[in-house]
């Protein structure tokens, strides 16, 4: 039992050093006084200083910023009411529009990314702000869906079919027990969305337009010169924030647990 104990751990901290090892290679070079990743020349936080006045790249993260939002919002809507019309219903139909929903997870990015852009071009729309929008929401919706759809399979039916019964209407019962039940799921859902859109490289080349640069694609386009430890600092602070976002959610969703498992009379 021992000697298994101590496999587990070898593994988990094996899985954890693959996971964070990279990630940490970033913070520490963004620290370095030398261009190269190689050669460690020194602390200095200079980088952060020049990171701070590049606009290209400041400018590529608030539009990625910006769309990441309307992105996270829209799909979280699409998602959020497509998993509660699909909720508890059976049938042949229902079974082909999961699959339907579930297909933008499994087509590759670069044919998403130019059936995208020939029906934006067909629909005379220019490369821009909402076409990255919607570009993006169409890949991301799907998570969304699964996550709520998930969370809405494990409620109990009774609930609901008990605030039916006490008159409340099919909005009124969404309302006050749907959505509060589902709302952990729907936050993990945004936030997955709002991950996805901000790390996306392929969609956004094929539909973003000249003054709609988003940060990856700011990026990307640096590769040619080559990449400076300011953007380590820039993917410092940006891992910082998700750090500190992510705490701030799991927090909240214990102390929601703990207030629901309480007894009533601790609640009151």
């Amino acid at each position: 039992m021992q000697r298994k104990n101590r496999l587990s751990l070898v593994y988990i901290f094996t899985i954890l050093l693959f996971l964070y090892l990279p990630m940490a290679c970033v913070v520490v070079y963004s620290f370095n006084t030398s261009k190269s990743t190689a050669i460690w020349g020194g602390f200095t936080l200079d980088w952060y200083a020049q990171m701070a006045r590049d606009r290209g790249l400041l400018e590529g993260l608030s539009i990625s910023l910006r769309v990441g939002l309307a992105t996270s919002a829209l799909s979280s809507a699409v998602g959020t009411f497509g998993a509660v019309a699909m909720d508890r219903r059976r049938g042949a139909f229902v079974k082909a529009t999961q699959g339907l929903v579930y297909l933008p997870l499994i087509i590759p990015e670069i044919v998403l990314g130019v059936a995208l852009m020939v029906l934006f071009a067909a629909l005379g729309m220019q490369p821009g702000y909402l076409p990255l929008i919607i570009a993006h929401s169409a890949f991301c919706i799907p998570y969304v869906y699964i996550l709520v759809h998930i969370r809405l399979q494990t409620l109990d039916p009774a609930i609901r079919e008990a605030a039916r019964d006490l008159g409340a209407s099919r909005m009124v019962a969404f309302r006050t027990i749907t959505l509060p039940l589902a709302a952990p799921a729907i936050a993990s859902g945004a936030l997955l969305a709002f991950a996805m859109s901000l790390d996306d490289v392929v969609i956004s080349f094929f539909v973003s337009g000249p003054t709609t640069q988003t940060l990856p694609l700011q990026i990307f386009s640096m590769l040619r010169l080559g990449i400076t430890p300011k953007v380590n600092a820039l993917c410092t602070l940006i891992l910082v924030a998700t750090f500190m976002v992510v705490g701030i959610m799991l927090t909240v969703q214990n102390r929601v647990a703990r207030k629901n498992e309480a007894p009533p009379e601790e609640i009151l």
